[in-house]
C-alpha cells in the first residue's frame, strides 16, 4: 500500500521563495498547498507547477482567511504535515532608529509577526494532529542579534529597524513554540534564506531562488532525529 502524501502549506507562495520552496516540496512528493492573498495569482503560479499542487486563500491582512483555509484542510485532508511561514513583507520608509517611519514598523509587525501568530495559532491543531508536523518560520539574517551587533559581518550597515526587529521577534515565537511543543513530534525552527533574488530586494540579492530555498525545504523535511529550536541557513546553525 502507497504511504500517503503529506500536506504541506506555504504562505505567500504565488512567488520568489515561496514559490520556490512549493516546487521542491510537490518534486518530492508532498501535496501542496499555495497559499496567496490574491488567488487568480496562486493559481496562475500553481499552474506552472508538476505534482499535487493547488491554490487556497491566505492574507496575512486578514486573519478569517486563515480560519477559513483551517477549516478547509480539515475537512478535506483533516491534518497537515508541514506549516511555512513564508509571508512577509519590507517598507522602504522603514530605516534605522532615528529616521524610521514609526508606521512603518507597525505595517511590518502587523504583517511580519502578528500575522504569522494568527497564521500559525489557526493551523497548528492540524499540524499537531501529524505523526510528525514541521514548521518553518522564514526569518533572515537581519534578525541575528548577533549578527547585528557585529561590525564585521558582511550587512552591518542594512539598519531597518522594523523588518529586522520583525524577525528577531519571530525568531523568539521559534524558541517559544519549540518549547511549548517540546513534548510533541512536532519541530519548529526557523530559517534563513540568506540574501536572494527576489520581488523583496528588488531583485539585489546574490542568490538564486532555488538556494535561498535550500533551508526551508531542509526543515520542512526532517526526520524524527532533526532539530528543532533553532535558526538555520543553508551553510548551518545562525547565531541568535
Amino acid at each position: 500500500m502507497a504511504e500517503k502524501a503529506k500536506i504541506a502549506l506555504v504562505t505567500g507562495a504565488n512567488k520568489g521563495i515561496g514559490y520556490e520552496v512549493s516546487r521542491q516540496l510537490a518534486e518530492k512528493g508532498y501535496t501542496v498547498l499555495l497559499g496567496a492573498r490574491d488567488v487568480k495569482l496562486g493559481e496562475a503560479a500553481a499552474a506552472k507547477l508538476q505534482g499535487n499542487v493547488s491554490v487556497i486563500h491566505i492574507d496575512l491582512a486578514s486573519p478569517e482567511t486563515s480560519t477559513a483555509a483551517a477549516r478547509q484542510i480539515e475537512e478535506k485532508y483533516g491534518v497537515l504535515d508541514v506549516l511555512v511561514n513564508n509571508a512577509g513583507m519590507i517598507d522602504w520608509t522603514d530605516g534605522p532608529p532615528s529616521t524610521t517611519k514609526v508606521d512603518a514598523v507597525r505595517k511590518i509587525f502587523d504583517t511580519n509577526f502578528f500575522g504569522t501568530i494568527e497564521v500559525t495559532q489557526a493551523f497548528l491543531p492540524l499540524v499537531k494532529k501529524s505523526s510528525a508536523g514541521r514548521i518553518v518560520n522564514v526569518s533572515s539574517g537581519l534578525g541575528s542579534l548577533a549578527q547585528n551587533g557585529d561590525t564585521a559581518w558582511p550587512f552591518a550597515e542594512v539598519k531597518a529597524l522594523g523588518y529586522c526587529s520583525s524577525k528577531a521577534a519571530l525568531n523568539m515565537m521559534t524558541v517559544q513554540l519549540a518549547y511549548e511543543l517540546r513534548a510533541t513530534p512536532v519541530k519548529v525552527n526557523s530559517a534563513d534564506p540568506g540574501y536572494t533574488d527576489t520581488d523583496l530586494n528588488n531583485h539585489g540579492g546574490h542568490q538564486t531562488v532555488a538556494e535561498g530555498s535550500e533551508a526551508i525545504v531542509r526543515l520542512a523535511t526532517l526526520d524524527e532525529n532533526g532539530p528543532t529550536g533553532g535558526y538555520f541557513d543553508r551553510n548551518g546553525r545562525v547565531p541568535w
